[in-house]
């Protein structure tokens, strides 16, 4: 199943070939000095910080998830709770990011003045996501077309809503069905294959994974079930799905991988596994085992291996399947004769180890396009380290306090570019160009590769962190979900 274990895939330190520290001391703004009011500075300070153009703050705790459809960008869900107690219900909430004003203004709850109002209204919400009983922790919206969004949360519902969204007259939502198997869900992913259109993917905290079809014209029995797992014995931590849909990959907090045939593909062409899988990985093999677990996932743009990040900074690339686009092609047979031909062949093998970071790798990303394929990878630690995987994974990056010393929560690619736009729970949102220099960078930061950031969130420990953002496919534009409990809107 493994290829031998080849010493020279171990990254060594000397293979990096480009560190950077980014210094993380504060500089004193001009409002710390103004009175004696220890709190009063702070909120003067997040004032002046604050570089977004629209809010939403209708949330009334921390906003966990958010989603945008695929056609129309502008149109984004977010999600999370509404209180602090353990048994708070969740909520979600559409908002049209197009009508943001084009100067920055701040929410009312963000003025050094509470009782001054705002500079102008904030956004408004188009429809609310209601009926979960917990947080909502996930949203997506179905591909190819985004006629279906779904909610996941921590009560275990998976809740789907119809979309009808036409540009110039404005969008509908309608609840169409509710589904409960499991404790908690963990993420949601929408599959990629025009063949299986409106179906998602999700991962739950007792390892199971599921996957559903949503037709949207079916009212109560919209959900239908396609397949459903249960190999993960820890909470099923990460999904993706390879980019023609052909194949699931998840993760889990046990060191497991697996990779689910959903539609019988590998299965066709010889390459599946009696229990629907493709490929499978777990800790017993010590050259994959990561102590402590694995929490993300990310597949190359080609569908040729997965990257997945564990803790202590382990990062582990796998070969996956490659599976014939003919379905009906014949695997060889032994002696190299067969009834037909099939360019299609076996994954699982361990093709590098690295680990660069020192805590647990909590976001990867690859870039996408044309672009040429760059790994980046978030940390606990709050470094960003960029992999050439053209170069056998060499560090091209390791940006170390990229968010200072807190998390990495997410790092993504803008379509067909070098640039990486990252979020931290210091509730600053970065973007960096990988390219030697970074045009357009402030003075000092263009040996880094810092070209913009953008603050609003609290952060800081604060309970203000960056949960995740979006920014569709030009990158003009980025919608933040806040730990604060606020949706900020920025420009590039």
């Amino acid at each position: 199943m493994s290829a031998p274990h080849d010493d020279q895939d171990e990254l060594a330190a000397d293979d990096a070939l480009e560190e950077i520290i980014i210094n993380d001391e504060d500089t004193p703004m001009d409002s710390d000095s103004d009175g004696d009011d220890g709190d009063a500075g702070i909120e003067e300070e997040i004032l002046l910080q604050n570089d977004s153009v629209a809010y939403f703050d209708g949330h009334k705790d921390s906003v966990f998830a958010i989603a945008q459809h695929p056609l129309f960008a502008p149109l984004v869900a977010t999600g999370g709770s509404e209180g602090e107690s353990d048994d708070s219900p969740g909520k979600g909430y559409v908002i049209d990011t197009s009508v943001a004003p084009s100067r920055p203004v701040l929410p009312a709850s963000y003025s050094a003045e509470p009782s001054e109002p705002a500079e102008r209204p904030g956004l408004a919400p188009l429809f609310e996501v209601d009926g979960h009983t917990d947080s909502i922790t996930t949203l997506a919206f179905t591909l190819p077309s985004g006629d279906v969004l779904l909610s996941g949360g921590m009560d275990g519902k998976l809740r789907a809503y119809r979309v009808a969204a036409t540009p110039g007259q404005g969008c509908t939502f309608d609840f169409l069905a509710e589904a409960q198997e499991v404790p908690e869900i963990n993420w949601l992913a929408p599959c990629p294959s025009p063949a299986h259109p409106n179906t998602v993917a999700l991962g739950a905290s007792d390892g199971s994974v599921w996957v559903y079809t949503v037709d949207p014209n079916a009212g109560a029995d919209s959900l239908e079930i396609v397949q459903s797992y249960f190999l993960h014995t820890g909470s099923c931590t990460a999904g993706a799905w390879t980019p023609d849909g052909s194949l699931l990959v998840t993760v889990s907090d046990d060191v497991t991988l697996y990779a689910w045939d959903v539609w019988g593909l590998a299965a066709a062409q010889g390459l599946g596994h009696p229990n629907g899988t493709a490929v499978t990985l777990t800790g017993a093999d010590n050259r994959f085992n990561v102590d402590g677990g694995l929490y993300s996932l990310a597949i190359e743009p080609k569908g040729t291996f997965a990257v997945v990040g564990g803790a202590g900074g382990a990062i582990r690339v796998i070969s996956l399947p490659r599976i014939s686009a003919d379905s009906s092609a014949q695997p060889k047979a032994k002696g190299g004769k067969g009834k037909g031909k099939s360019d299609a062949s076996a994954g699982g093998q361990i093709l590098a180890s690295l680990q660069v970071q020192t805590e647990t790798v909590e976001a990867l990303a690859f870039t996408s396009g044309s672009a040429q394929i760059l790994l980046a990878a978030g940390s606990v630690d709050g470094s960003i380290a960029v992999f050439d995987p053209a170069r056998r994974f060499a560090v091209r990056k390791h940006i170390t306090g990229a968010h200072e010393d807190q998390a990495v929560v997410k790092v993504e690619f803008v379509p067909d570019s070098w640039l990486l736009t990252s979020c931290g729970m210091d509730g600053v949102v970065k973007r960096w160009d990988l390219k030697a220099g970074g045009a357009g960078a402030a003075a000092g930061a263009s040996a880094q590769g810092l070209v913009k950031e953008w603050k609003g969130h609290r952060g800081e420990g604060e309970g203000g962190g960056v949960m995740g953002f979006v920014q569709g496919q030009t990158g003009e534009r980025v919608i933040t979900a806040g730990d604060d409990g606020v949706v900020l809107v920025f420009e590039a």
